[in-house]
């Protein structure tokens, strides 16, 4: 079934449904999934990275669930960087706002792989956090 979405100073006011030549409603939905980037019905362009960072937790978790305690922080980081970050960081042009947003679920999986509560390890984990802004990984 097509969707629609609005996004302008009206984006919250009803609209009827749109019919194609073909019969089939063109409904209007509050958030789209489009190339895995969930858009917004906003004012403004707007994107939702909440099933971004559920993915990245998922995919961060079977990594610390599979190799648990046994692995060195250096493999951990390795992986992170590898198999989690991927999932975060793409679509991240679509909405640069949500940077620091990121940032923060980073330094969340680095307390983890740290065993630390210290809001500190983001300090020394800079030119990762740097490389988030940029877009790209590289430590």
């Amino acid at each position: 079934m097509p969707k629609s979405l609005r996004i302008g100073l009206r984006f919250n006011v009803r609209c009827s449904n749109i019919t194609t030549k073909a019969g089939h409603k063109v409904t209007w939905h509050s958030e789209i999934r489009f190339l895995d980037v969930y858009l917004t019905a906003a004012r403004e362009y707007r994107c939702s990275h909440i099933n971004t960072k559920q993915s990245f937790y998922r995919s961060f978790n079977a990594v610390i669930g599979k190799i648990g305690c046994c692995a060195s922080e250096d493999v951990i980081v390795e992986l992170l960087k590898t198999k989690c970050l991927p999932s975060l960081v793409y679509g991240i042009e679509a909405n640069k706002s949500i940077i620091s947003s990121l940032e923060f679920v980073i330094n969340n999986a680095f307390r983890k792989i740290f065993t630390t509560k210290s809001c500190d390890i983001g300090k020394r984990t800079l030119p990762f956090s740097h490389s988030v802004r940029a877009g790209i990984v590289d430590i």
